[in-house]
Formats: structure tokens, C-alpha cells, sequence
């Protein structure tokens, strides 16, 4: 390998973004690890993961479409709020035109627990599906999204600031386009 200028990607140390201590409701697995669909905007999966910077953390929630592991949405900002995952959701719904009966899934963090995020899935009459306490398999093909990406793009990087990546990197489109396949809509 060193001969031909190859060299293995190591992954990074994990850190938990997860915060599921709280007294809020949380739905049923619906899922169960069952990620097989027949159609797009079925079944949608949602996660929030960070990227060091010399700043701090910046976190980037996302929403997965099963059919065909395509990331349809996604937001960056350097708090994991509610406001994060829902604007991650609401750039999903615009760019699919998603309708009543898919299912978003997602961990049983405070952020999906919350009112305002539970209010928006019954809004659009979006059915709500958590993962069991601290079973990340429930929602494998998210965190199988975000080391992919990690592991063969971000971890090559070192970003001085919180500055939202795609603002940071005029060339991210062309970087990670392929890794998230933006041209299919549901």
C-alpha cells in the first residue's frame, strides 16, 4: 500500500449527541429495523451528528430517505436545538413534496421529543417513529450515512470555524453531491 501511495481511513473518536433524559412522550418503533420500502418518501430517517472545529462542535441534522439512501434534507448550526432538526425536516419536505403517511424516524432525543418538532410531523400528518433507549441499529443506515461521510470526506478536513460547511467550502456541492445524491426526489 505505501508503495502506491495508499493509505487507510481511520476513524475518529465518537461523541454522544444524543440527549434522551428527559420526561417528554416518545413514540413506538415502528420501524424495527425494517428499512426496506417500495417507494420513496415512505420512510424517512433523521439524525443529528457534529464535525469538530476550532470553534467548537458544529452539528448537522439530516433526514435520509430510505428508498434508495438518499439524504433529502439537512441544517447546520452550532446548537442542537429544535430549531436544527426541524429545519433539517422542513428542507426534506420542499425539496420531496413528502404527504400524509411516511414515517420519519428518528433517535428519542429531546430534540425530536419536543412539542414543536411533534407538532410539525402531525402537521403534515407525518407518522412518528423512535428508536429504543440507546439501540443506534434502529436507525443503522443514518449512522452508516454520517461515517461514510466522515470517514471519506470530513476527517480530511480542519475547519477553523462554525461557519456552516457549504459557506466554508464553495466546492462542498461537488464533494459531497455524490455522497448524497440531492438529484433524486421523491
Amino acid at each position: 500500500m505505501q508503495a502506491n501511495g495508499i493509505r487507510s481511513k481511520v476513524v475518529k473518536k465518537y461523541k454522544a449527541t444524543t440527549n434522551s433524559n428527559h420526561n417528554l412522550p416518545v413514540a413506538d418503533n415502528l420501524l424495527n429495523q425494517n428499512f426496506e420500502t417500495s417507494k420513496p418518501c415512505e420512510k424517512w430517517l433523521s439524525n443529528i451528528t457534529y464535525i469538530p472545529t476550532d470553534e467548537g462542535w458544529l452539528y448537522l441534522a439530516g433526514v435520509l430517505d430510505l428508498h434508495g439512501r438518499t439524504l433529502v434534507g439537512w441544517a447546520m448550526d452550532s446548537r442542537m436545538k429544535t430549531e436544527l432538526v426541524s429545519s433539517a425536516l422542513k428542507q426534506a419536505m420542499g425539496r420531496t413534496g413528502a404527504s400524509k403517511g411516511l414515517i420519519v424516524h428518528s433517535d428519542r432525543g429531546v430534540q425530536y421529543a419536543s412539542k414543536k418538532y411533534q407538532r410539525l410531523l402531525k402537521k403534515h400528518e407525518f407518522v412518528c417513529s423512535m428508536s429504543r433507549k440507546g439501540n443506534c441499529y434502529d436507525n443503522a443506515p443514518m449512522e452508516s450515512f454520517w461515517g461514510k461521510l466522515k470517514m471519506e470526506w470530513l476527517n480530511e478536513h480542519r475547519f477553523k470555524t462554525r461557519m456552516p460547511i457549504d459557506q466554508y467550502d464553495p466546492n462542498l456541492h461537488l464533494i459531497i453531491r455524490p455522497v448524497i445524491n440531492l438529484c433524486s426526489i421523491c
